[in-house]
């Protein structure tokens, strides 16, 4: 359990991997991580559970495949939120930025099902501690 504040700035100044979250606070059975962003992720889905995001810094789009197999991109500049809901197959990419994260713990960053190979700079993962 955390017992100091964590300063997002300095968390985020702490590490330089792209796509790979770091845990900056647990809440009841979620994470909330940080990570940097730039490139293309992959398409995957979680298929029980929601993913908020809220960009720190820069520009962060998510491609959202509707059931139909229609995409449709939602862009997010630094300070606005959303929710990809459960079950929809989604791709981040950024040109450069930074996000913050709601997740259950134990999340993989590249989802329940992924389509094709991750790339080399997506780290799948859980998340990892902030040292």
């Amino acid at each position: 359990m955390m017992i100091n504040p964590v300063n997002l700035g300095a968390a985020l100044a702490s590490f330089e991997q792209i796509y790979s979250p770091r845990i900056v606070a647990r809440m009841n059975d979620y994470d909330v991580r940080i990570a940097h962003t730039r490139g293309e992720h992959v398409w995957h889905v979680h298929d029980d559970t929601d993913e908020f995001f809220l960009a720190l810094d820069g520009q962060f789009d998510i491609a959202l495949r509707d059931p139909d197999g229609a995409e449709r991109t939602v862009s997010l500049r630094t300070g606005d939120v959303f929710v990809v809901p459960k079950g929809t197959p989604h791709k981040p990419s950024s040109p450069g930025g930074a996000i913050l994260m709601f997740e259950p713990s134990g999340t993989s960053t590249t989802g329940d099902r992924h389509d094709g190979a991750i790339p080399e700079h997506v780290d799948s993962t859980t998340g990892h501690e902030l040292t």
